[in-house]
Formats: C-alpha cells, structure tokens, sequence
C-alpha cells in the first residue's frame, strides 16, 4: 500500500506516576475538550488483536528499532463488536501513519482463527494486506493488549492527548469478541502512559500544561511489552 500522499503524525510517549497522571488530566481537562466518543464517563476501553509472522517479524523489529516496521491489529471498543477496526500502524522517521478499514464480526472470526477471509471488499485494502502476510508470511494472532483510555482533542495542531491506564494482556486470542476475559498487567502498580499526538506542532498552551520539557519520553510499545511479559501464549497454524 503505498504512503503517498499520506498524512504522518508525530507521537511522543511519556511513562508517568498515578500522582502525575490526576494532576496532568486535571491540567488538560481545563485547556481543551474531552474526546466526545468518551461518553458520560469521560474513558472507554480499548481491545487490540495484534498479528505477527512465523518468526516473530514485528516484534524483532519493534526491538531493534527498524525503521520503517508496521504492525496490524484488530480494536474494538468497551468490548463490544458492533464496531469492529482492523489497522495497520506505520512507523517512519520517528512518525506514525495509520491506515484502517471495518471489517465485519465473520471476517473478525476468521482472523481470529488464523484465515484469510474469502470475501474482501474493494475498500478493505488493510485487509487485503494483511491476507496476503497471512498466506505469505504466516502472519497470526499473537495477543490481545486492552486498557482504559481518557482522551482529549484540540483543532489546532490536530492534538489528541490520551491518557491510558491499567495496560494488560492476555493470550487467549481466541476469545478477543467475548465480554470478558483474562489478562495480566505488564506495567508496575501506579504507572500510567500518556500519549500526545499531533501533525505539525502542540499549542505554547498545551505543551506547557503537561511540562512536556521535564518528561522523559520512551519509545513503549503496547504490543512489544505485552508479547515480552506474556509467556502462556501459543502460535496458531
């Protein structure tokens, strides 16, 4: 799938306390709004299936720090599959792209299952690549990573800053559509991570509420953490 003419974003990470994360949320919550897909309770959980190959191709490459790596993943919302994502998330230059189509619960299914669905739309191209890793490359489902997000937006600069929390995963794949299942934590009690996302710069306003100057920024992946820590899991053939 060709990038031209793709808009990349820059996203800087920051590991934080849960003293850090009620006082940074309470800072931004006063400067710009609330994402309003967050509902009345201001979070909503996220669900990501994540894929790799045979040989593990996306994790070693999110270690040695490949530029460029792309990793594909399946999101769902507060556990539901009424609204069923499939992404595939680029890294380049220190900036990220991300492409995504819906897919439907049947066609979810058969991910799940380690299939390439036989029906493919013409503007399901994400699928459409990532059948072809399936085939060529052995691509499978390799775990599940879920957390709760408290997000907040902002036009200018296209901002979005999130704040995640109570990270954990499972590797029981098989059960990524069901309401509940049963993960583990990968990050120490009283850590959060916050997110800032934007295309060309962060409002003086913003960036100054967050004291981005004095926090150290990591280069955390959910998925890389999740699949480290996660030692039950078992390669689907």
């Amino acid at each position: 799938m060709s990038t031209k003419n793709k808009k990349f974003r820059h996203e800087f990470k920051y590991i934080i306390s849960s003293a850090e994360d009620a006082i940074l949320e309470k800072r931004v919550s006063s400067l710009i709004k609330r994402d309003p897909h967050a509902g009345e309770s201001g979070m909503y959980s996220i669900r990501s299936l994540y894929f790799d190959s045979y040989c593990d191709r996306c994790y070693y490459e999110n270690e040695n720090g490949t530029d460029p790596r792309e990793k594909f993943r399946i999101r769902i919302y507060n556990a539901s599959a009424k609204r069923i994502s499939l992404e595939c998330k680029r890294k380049e230059r220190s900036k990220t792209l991300k492409t995504s189509c819906l897919i439907t619960e049947e066609q979810c299914r058969s991910l799940m299952a380690g299939r390439p669905p036989r029906d493919i739309a013409e503007n399901q191209q994400v699928l459409r690549r990532l059948s072809v890793l399936m085939m060529c490359e052995l691509f499978r489902p390799r775990v599940i990573v879920e957390y709760e997000r408290a997000p907040y937006i902002c036009k200018n600069g296209n901002v979005r800053v999130t704040f995640d929390r109570n990270i954990r995963s499972s590797s029981q794949v098989e059960r990524f559509l069901e309401k509940d299942i049963f993960t583990r934590p990968i990050m120490p009690a009283g850590q959060r991570l916050i997110e800032v996302k934007f295309d060309e710069y962060i409002p003086d306003y913003i960036k100054e509420s967050l004291e981005i100057g004095s926090l150290a920024r990591t280069a955390f992946s959910k998925y890389y953490l999740c699949r480290k820590f996660n030692t039950g899991g078992s390669y689907v053939i």
